[in-house]
């Protein structure tokens, strides 16, 4: 008996990897739930390029922005466990989401498999050119002197910058006043106009007016200091317990097979590694990453632990 079932295994381990083998057959849909352009449609294209060529056949981004990410999200997770509908998901998705909106049409937790993270980035502290603060302290300073005159832009009700924004309002004591956009792109744009006044958001999205002098970054939200942005303090050098930072990563519909998850996420590895993609990657802001499904699936469990924990003290809650 134990012989038969060692060679039962055996055939599964050979019928595994002629799955993985034989992946894909025809090309790949890779939803991501936000919209052209933006930080993860940007990382998106990198990766479906380079995957591309790995694997033989096209991965085709496909964006479905809208209600912060449910209705991407939403539509991934209905879709066939055959690795052929990739999911870009994102901390808005897997952290902030389930923990700020009752009624899911999708369960986060069961309705995915972690495949890898594709990069990380602290975000971005960053200020209308002419606004009088040029650190955390002196906008802190500026926002108590006038409470609720100061705006702050985000992509919109549920994002990790209206996050961001309220982290801020709750450890500093300011208030900062809440003008959410349907994206970060339309809201930098009027941060450059003067109002509102500041946002919170992905180095990828702002480093352009950064470095065009068309807004003022005071900080980053990282733990520590974000790499690309070496001389940036970060918030929580004026606000203790201060942290947020944006991480991308494939995910695929639970059921997936193990086989082409494991081929997925090591081909994602390999991808990020590549001298060309680090550099545009980096350049935009952000951190290469490329780890094993049990490794990202922890780090997902543990961020939605940690930052529900903040969005409880905060009372921010999705309706829509």
């Amino acid at each position: 008996m134990l012989a038969r079932l060692a060679g039962f295994l055996a055939m599964l381990a050979v019928g595994a990897a002629a799955l993985a083998q034989g992946y894909p057959s025809k090309p790949v849909r890779l939803i991501v739930a936000d919209a052209a352009g933006g930080a993860p449609d940007q990382l998106a294209r990198i990766l479906a390029q380079k995957l591309s060529e790995a694997l033989g056949q096209q991965l085709i981004v496909d964006n479905r922005p809208g209600a912060a990410g449910v209705l991407g999200a939403d539509l991934a997770s209905k879709a066939p466990a055959d690795g052929y509908t990739l999911l870009l998901t994102t901390t808005s998705i897997y952290a902030l989401i389930p923990n700020m909106k009752k009624g899911l049409p999708y369960d986060p937790v069961k309705d995915f498999v972690a495949i890898s993270r594709i990069a990380t980035a602290s975000n971005v502290l960053v200020v209308n050119a002419a606004l009088p603060a040029n650190s955390v302290a002196e906008l802190i300073a500026l926002a108590k002197s006038k409470p609720g005159v100061y705006n702050y832009a985000s992509a919109g009700i549920g994002s990790p910058a209206h996050l961001a924004g309220e982290m801020l309002n709750l450890l500093a004591g300011t208030k900062i006043t809440h003008v959410p956009y349907k994206g970060a792109a339309p809201g930098l744009l009027d941060v450059i106009a003067g109002n509102p006044h500041l946002i919170i958001t992905s180095p990828i999205s702002a480093a352009g007016h950064m470095n065009a002098g068309r807004v003022r970054a005071l900080a980053t939200t990282g733990a520590q200091r974000n790499p690309r942005l070496p001389d940036l303090p970060t918030i929580a050098d004026t606000v203790p317990g201060y942290e947020i930072s944006q991480t991308w990563g494939l995910a695929a519909p639970a059921g997936t097979p193990p086989a082409i998850v494991t081929r997925l996420s090591d081909e994602t590895a390999k991808a990020m590694r590549l001298a060309d993609v680090k550099e545009r990657v980096l350049g935009m802001g952000a951190v290469p990453a490329g780890d094993k499904p049990a490794e990202f699936q922890a780090y997902i469990d543990g961020e939605r632990k940690r930052l529900g924990e903040v969005i409880a003290r905060t009372g921010i809650v999705l309706t829509d």
